[in-house]
């Protein structure tokens, strides 16, 4: 007896041990990925800039700052060829790589300091512009020969600093990196769930009502059942597919818009809402809906005034689930055409849109490195959408939880 129970403690134990391994691993693995996501993607948030002395009244050929105000005022610098005057700029004060220090955003940074303060355009001034991609990645980190060769130079003349990137969150998708942004698929992203939420949340909330008190129990309610199950289960690009075939293809819908990203993941998430809203109905107890009953409600009272805000903490804690999936979700919108290159950020529902997975989708998958910072920093983006996203429901759920 004696060496039982001394076997049985060894196994205890051992499920212990075994159980705190795999605790520690999972959580070695999370704090792997998190800091690795994190060291590439604080850099994303950052961006070199590099000193450009410009003599606006020499490069300019004498503009007055009267000419850069009124409405006249984007012809006129239209006219001037900032582009080229940067460029000349660049190239006499840093020699014949002058022009392959600076971003391709310098003259549109150039233009929108110009339009602040017109009266620039008179002066000599020294202004923070841009580096361009391969200067940038060899001042944050490491970069070829030649452009951590041009770092040193600039650095000792201190020409050199690093900003925060305001670019990479106002701005939109771009074939420069040092241009590139993450605010049109925010936006983008921001706009279909909210069309998502919209759709699912209440037809899924009154299915489940609807099952759960009111549908008779037959073989075509069985069916009905079974079918929501099954299709909680079935993968995301069917989805896509589907939305491919019906919103498309069928009612004509825009192409790449939020308002079809939107319908194509309310249909994916409404089955996951139904299923976890007649949980939370079924575990309401019998008790207060006799009670209810009792004190002469109707059945529509008993369920939208009794039942209903007993169960809306489980059919949030559903809601979280399903809005956390369709957040991150790539297939289905890029079978829709949301992977398309977007230069603006989406101002209504049927404008052209891209959404924050499938943005990072597409930086991954490019070929200039200095995308991988930006591709980390959108992670992080999405990851505190997310985490906002769950706080908002899980606050809204503790608010609503009863005890009985």
């Amino acid at each position: 007896m004696q060496k039982r129970i001394a076997r049985r403690y060894a196994a205890e134990r051992r499920f212990k041990a075994l159980g705190l391994f795999a605790v520690l691993l999972s959580s070695g693995f999370l704090a792997f990925l998190l800091f690795t996501m994190v060291g590439k993607g604080v850099l994303g948030f950052q961006q070199t800039e590099i000193a450009l002395d410009l003599d606006f009244p020499t490069l300019t050929g004498g503009t007055q700052a009267t000419a850069l105000r009124g409405p006249g005022a984007d012809a006129t610098l239209n006219s001037l060829d900032l582009g080229g005057i940067v460029g000349v700029a660049a190239s006499a004060q840093y020699g014949a790589d002058g022009e392959d220090l600076i971003g391709g955003g310098t003259a549109l940074a150039v233009r929108k300091l110009l339009l602040a303060d017109p009266a620039l355009v008179e002066k000599k001034q020294r202004l923070w512009v841009p580096a361009a991609a391969a200067i940038d990645s060899a001042y944050k980190s490491k970069g070829d020969a030649k452009a951590e060769a041009l770092v040193a130079k600039l650095k000792a003349q201190s020409a050199i600093q690093s900003s925060v990137n305001t670019t990479f969150l106002t701005g939109a998708d771009a074939t420069d990196p040092t241009e590139a942004g993450i605010w049109a698929a925010f936006k983008g992203s921001l706009i279909t769930m909210a069309i998502t939420l919209m759709l699912a949340f209440p037809v899924g909330v009154l299915s489940a009502l609807y099952l759960e008190e009111y549908a008779p129990k037959n073989r075509l309610t069985e069916l009905i059942e079974v079918s929501i199950n099954n299709l909680a289960a079935v993968p995301s690009i069917i989805f896509g597919l589907l939305g491919l075939a019906i919103f498309l293809s069928l009612f004509g819908l825009p192409r790449s818009s939020a308002l079809v990203g939107g319908l194509t993941l309310a249909l994916m998430t409404m089955p996951v809402i139904v299923i976890s809203g007649r949980n939370a109905v079924k575990a309401v107890p019998p008790s207060i809906r006799e009670a209810a009953m009792g004190i002469g409600a109707s059945p529509v009272q008993v369920v939208f005034h009794h039942v209903l805000p007993l169960a809306l903490p489980g059919i949030l804690t559903g809601t979280i689930i399903g809005m956390a999936r369709a957040l991150g979700e790539t297939a289905p919108l890029l079978m829709i055409g949301m992977r398309a290159f977007i230069a603006s950020p989406p101002s209504g529902i049927t404008d052209p849109a891209t959404a924050l997975p499938v943005q990072i989708y597409l930086w991954s998958d490019e070929v200039n490195s200095a995308f991988v910072e930006k591709t980390s920093a959108a992670i992080i983006v999405l990851l505190i959408f997310l985490l906002g996203m769950n706080a908002v429901a899980i606050y809204l759920r503790n608010r609503f939880e009863t005890r009985w």
